[in-house]
């Protein structure tokens, strides 16, 4: 068995078309896990890891597809995430479970928007990683401007630990600042990493580079000051010891380049996730919602996350990430949210959507568990006390659209497809209009909803209609507001009553309860019975019907009748107070915005600025780089509808854009 030390889990995470995809299938090809390179857009079988046939069609990464591989005397287990920010829960729940991750950015683009929520999750859950600049080969190739973007707009203490030689058409490999020796990648495929001597007209450029990374190194390492002021030469292993230090405790973020696409420099990185990402024992200690600290120790009680559901033919594939303790096939756990007993069937190890069996998995292994019944975010335990970790973030949708099936026999199909989507998309939702009783699916954008409806057509051969895509509005309130709410009814027998008072007030939370009721006015045992009646007022609005959001609720006091009182009469007390009280709050509706980042050559950057305009957007500024200009704005989503298209008008189809969410504002 490979030692804890040895292993790496990690995610390649980025903004879209940064290379991810294609980055990942050298690193399968140069650890001798494929014998091919496959391009993401070249024909062909497609690359490895983008297996679904949305993928391959779209060109761009839908699901996160996992994989185990071999450098050296580290075994590396690799996540490759969606860069489109429509499936950034795949992001969110790889970074959940990874104890390190690689952030790539674009040579000549930077750091972008998605590159800001991928850092955003990063920092979230705590994750070191390095970045990897990739596309050095590209026209307009910048990595020193693009580190400065890391400094500036990610707040990153970003270095380079490599100097480029060369750079677009030019570019033909990395000086290394701590061994000072230049890399080639020599081969058909670069897979022969030669090391030479720095050439001369670099030398001083190198050196300069070198002392600007030991300089910054310093600052956290006490022997190296030492050594720096004494003039004496620093060794390797201290450079690299220190690196791996800082890096752990999220202080520095190393830097490589490369071009993926042209087979240079994924090596070197290779080495870098060896030397510098955490191993499973590295990782912060695991806290659980019940505040137990969990240590990655295989002989130590089971502790493992359910992080994602996929549901096929044969029945469900759970991906679940070991903290702690040892499973096998054949042990019975405990799953903490239900409390009942799971015996598990059979482990695997996934590679993309190929499984290999797995006899035993140990703390810091992540692998697939099948035909296993549980919820994405569900802990399985083996003992007491039964602990549950905490649950990932979960964004929430912000478009909707009705679908109803065009004939009969496409009803139960569409229904089977549709209950899937939801098991193993938290971020999909299901849901019917009172009004039409047409079938309403949300999401987190147009491309999001697009894929699905193509899935229900391929997969289950179901055809819908589908309308026209409807915003997630939400209302919220703009002041505090009271209750004092009594509930009372008689029918003959026992009858109902309940009694709460307490207050409203706008919060940033989606929702907050807080009982502040003391000296048993109402009992222990009724309290979540008016939490849940809160929460049920909290699902349609006063204005228009959509949920309101960013309401703290304060229960102080209240009474009850010791034969009258119930769980159902304090709900309903709960939700009829609580409706009342967001109608004297100010109740106003919100509409989501999105943050849009356009890039358009110079000559239409006037028509792009006039259209968000037109569009009510906000422009938030715009950076112009080698004949091109990238414009960023906050627009409303219901203006955004078709953007594509318009975009394409525009600017003679030269443009691209980025849209994600960004908040909620007063419409």
């Amino acid at each position: 068995m490979i030692p804890r030390t040895r292993i790496r889990n990690i995610g390649i995470s980025a903004h879209i078309d940064s290379g991810k995809t294609t980055l990942s299938e050298r690193i399968l090809f140069y650890t001798g896990r494929i014998h091919a390179i496959e391009e993401v857009r070249g024909g062909g079988k497609g690359a490895t890891m983008d297996f679904m046939p949305e993928e391959k069609l779209h060109g761009i990464t839908i699901t996160s597809a996992a994989t185990t591989c071999q450098w050296h005397d580290t075994q590396i287990n690799l996540i490759d995430t969606p860069g489109h920010v429509d499936f950034t829960i795949e992001v969110e729940r790889a970074l959940r479970v990874l104890d390190g991750a690689v952030m790539v950015l674009c040579a000549v683009a930077g750091v972008q928007s998605q590159s800001i929520t991928v850092d955003r999750q990063m920092k979230r859950y705590r994750v070191p990683r390095l970045a990897f600049i990739n596309k050095m080969d590209r026209t307009g190739a910048d990595p020193f401007r693009v580190v400065q973007g890391i400094r500036d707009r990610l707040q990153l203490n970003a270095m380079l630990l490599q100097y480029p030689i060369g750079s677009e058409d030019q570019f033909q490999g990395v000086i290394d600042l701590i061994e000072m020796t230049a890399n080639y990648f020599e081969g058909e495929n670069g897979e022969n990493c030669v090391k030479k001597p720095i050439p001369e007209p670099l030398r001083d450029e190198a050196q300069q580079a070198r002392e600007k990374l030991l300089d910054t190194l310093s600052l956290f390492s006490e022997p190296m000051t030492e050594m720096l002021l004494a003039g004496e030469e620093i060794p390797k292993a201290l450079i690299w010891q220190t690196i791996r230090q800082a890096t752990l405790s999220l202080e520095f973020t190393p830097v490589l380049l490369g071009s993926a696409f042209k087979n240079k420099g994924v090596q070197n990185l290779l080495d870098a996730v060896a030397l510098y990402l955490p191993s499973p024992v590295d990782r912060e200690v695991v806290k659980t919602a019940e505040s137990v600290s969990v240590y990655p120790n295989p002989d130590a009680s089971l502790v493992a996350l359910a992080f994602k559901l996929t549901v096929e033919s044969f029945g469900q594939l759970t991906y679940t990430r070991i903290y702690s303790g040892t499973l096998k096939p054949g042990d019975t756990v405990y799953n903490s949210r239900t409390e009942q007993r799971v015996q598990i069937g059979r482990l695997v190890r996934m590679h993309a959507n190929k499984r290999e069996e797995v006899k035993v998995a140990v703390a810091g292994d992540i692998v697939a568990l099948l035909g296993v019944d549980c919820a994405s975010g569900d802990t399985f335990c083996s003992g007491e006390p039964l602990v549950s970790l905490e649950k990932m973030f979960v964004p929430e949708p912000v478009i909707t659209l009705a679908i109803t099936p065009k004939k009969q026999e496409d009803s139960d199909r569409l229904s089977k497809a549709l209950n899937r989507f939801q098991r193993e998309d938290p971020t999909f939702r299901l849901s019917i209009d009172p009004e039409s009783g047409a079938t309403l699916i949300s999401g987190m954008g147009e491309l999001h909803l697009e894929i699905y409806l193509e899935r229900i057509q391929r997969e289950y051969n179901a055809e819908v209609y589908v309308g026209n895509p409807a915003v997630a509005y939400r209302e919220t309130i703009a002041q505090q507001a009271t209750f004092d709410y009594r509930f009372k009814k008689q029918s003959g027998g026992p009858g109902q009553y309940a009694h709460i008072t307490g207050w409203i007030e706008p919060t940033d939370e989606p929702f907050v309860f807080e009982n502040r009721v003391v000296g048993g006015a109402i009992p222990k045992e009724y309290i979540p019975a008016c939490e849940k009646g809160c929460r049920e007022a909290m699902e349609s609005g006063q204005l228009e019907g959509y949920p309101v959001t960013g309401v703290k609720v304060v229960l102080d006091g209240g009474s009850y009748h010791p034969i009258d009182s119930s769980e159902l009469a304090f709900r309903s007390a709960s939700h009829q107070a609580i409706e009342g009280a967001i109608a004297k709050a100010k109740p106003y509706v919100l509409e989501p915005i999105m943050l849009v980042e356009v890039e358009t050559p110079n000559e239409f950057m006037g028509r792009v600025q006039g259209d968000f305009s037109s569009r009510r957007g906000l422009l938030l500024g715009s950076e112009t780089m080698q004949g091109y200009t990238v414009i960023r704005a906050e627009v409303p989503l219901a203006r955004m509808f078709g953007y594509s298209t318009e975009l394409r008008s525009l600017t003679s189809g030269m443009a691209t854009f980025s849209m994600e969410f960004a908040c909620y504002r007063q419409s």
